[in-house]
């Protein structure tokens, strides 16, 4: 008979398997090591107007830490960290790097776009390798080529830019750092360890393993939700599955009000409470899959950077408001480096929920002084901005 967990009691075990509701102390490098081999994966995102998205998933779960560290960590020369296509763009553990070998040695294949692209492109190709062989590691812009010219913005790259980042997605090179978020290239064997490079994974082994570590960092989670987590295939994340379930790994569950059955973690904890508030980012683990944040916060979340400004509702870079186990609103905003200012440009709760401003504005607080600003401005739009303001002493 499969057990039946409550919609409330999957909440608390998928915030506690992501590391909410912990006592909170002093942030260093074991804290930093242990939440991000909790998650597995920190995604990353260019945009940087509040702040860049790899850093709020720790700030959300662990509070004021200094992002210099984190930055020490993960792009430093002897990095237990390194970037892979894992979900999206994104900070892995540098042990998981060859559960990718079989996603990277795919992405080859003439039927995709960077095998179309590499099979038009040979000859840049074996330019990028020869380059990065005598002189790297480099960043895009310091290759000196004809073709290393923009083509347009955002995603205009130069063809040089493009053959770097296909070599990438192939697993040939890697990033070997970052300096104000620019990205430096090394071929894999000039950065990896070599056990790393040499480490042979079989593709159903390597899927069991990533969906093993997806549906431990959920907690509990349906088979869309595991695939989600790393982007896998649902058939072989449906096999995956079944073996952790044969194996005692995974336990088969119903949750009230999911229409499709779940998965239960064996090590997941269900928490009698939730005590925490926090800012996730848009690429947080908990809302980046938006119908599992619907399904278990009644939270519908799209986010409006590529919306024109006329027609975005709630603002650029709004973020869910976490306070306990439910989303209660969403806040959108900006850090005013040159002012000095974190900037709440809207602020908004959601239907029928109970918002303790005191512990908001604590957050907003201890938010500003993260980011180093001097204050904190609250401009008024959204049906919680007015309430937040006065809150704030504003």
């Amino acid at each position: 008979m499969t057990d039946t967990v409550s919609a409330a009691q999957a909440r608390r075990i998928a915030l506690a398997a992501q590391g909410f509701g912990r006592p909170r102390g002093p942030v260093g490098t074991r804290q930093l090591n242990s939440l991000i081999h909790r998650l597995g994966v920190l995604q990353l995102d260019s945009v940087n107007v509040f702040e860049r998205s790899h850093y709020l998933p720790i700030f959300a779960r662990l509070g004021a830490y200094d992002k210099a560290q984190l930055d020490t960590l993960c792009f430093g020369r002897r990095s237990n960290y390194t970037e892979a296509w894992a979900h999206q763009a994104a900070i892995i553990p540098v042990e998981s790097w060859p559960l990718w070998r079989w996603a990277m040695d795919a992405r080859r294949e003439p039927s995709t776009n960077w095998g179309r692209w590499a099979d038009a492109n040979g000859p840049m190709l074996e330019f990028l390798r020869a380059e990065l062989a005598a002189k790297g590691p480099l960043a895009a812009g310091k290759i000196e080529h004809d073709a290393n010219v923009r083509k347009g913005p955002w995603w205009g790259w130069s063809d040089v830019k493009t053959g770097l980042e296909c070599l990438f997605m192939f697993g040939e090179v890697v990033t070997a750092g970052r300096s104000r978020f620019e990205r430096t290239y090394a071929l894999a064997e000039q950065h990896l360890p070599p056990e790393i490079i040499g480490r042979s994974i079989p593709k159903p082994d390597a899927v069991r393993e990533l969906v093993r570590t997806g549906a431990r960092a959920l907690g509990i989670g349906t088979v869309r939700d595991i695939a989600d987590y790393w982007r896998l295939p649902h058939a072989v994340t449906k096999a995956a599955l079944a073996e952790l379930v044969e194996h005692g790994e995974l336990r088969p569950v119903s949750v009230e009000g999911w229409s499709q059955p779940a998965f239960l973690h064996k090590d997941a904890r269900t928490p009698r409470r939730i005590e925490h508030v926090a800012l996730l980012s848009p690429f947080d683990p908990i809302v980046w899959e938006r119908s599992r944040a619907l399904r278990m916060f009644d939270f519908h979340y799209r986010i409006e950077i590529y919306t024109p400004a006329p027609k975005r509702i709630f603002g650029y870079y709004t973020l869910p408001l976490l306070q306990d186990d439910a989303i209660v609103g969403r806040i959108d905003l900006k850090t005013d480096r040159h002012n000095g200012a974190l900037l709440v440009q809207s602020a908004w709760r959601e239907p029928r929920a109970d918002v303790d401003l005191d512990r908001v504005a604590t957050l907003l607080r201890e938010t500003a002084e993260w980011q180093l600003m001097d204050r904190i401005e609250v401009m008024g739009r959204g049906g919680l901005s007015a309430d937040l303001a006065a809150a704030m002493g504003e």
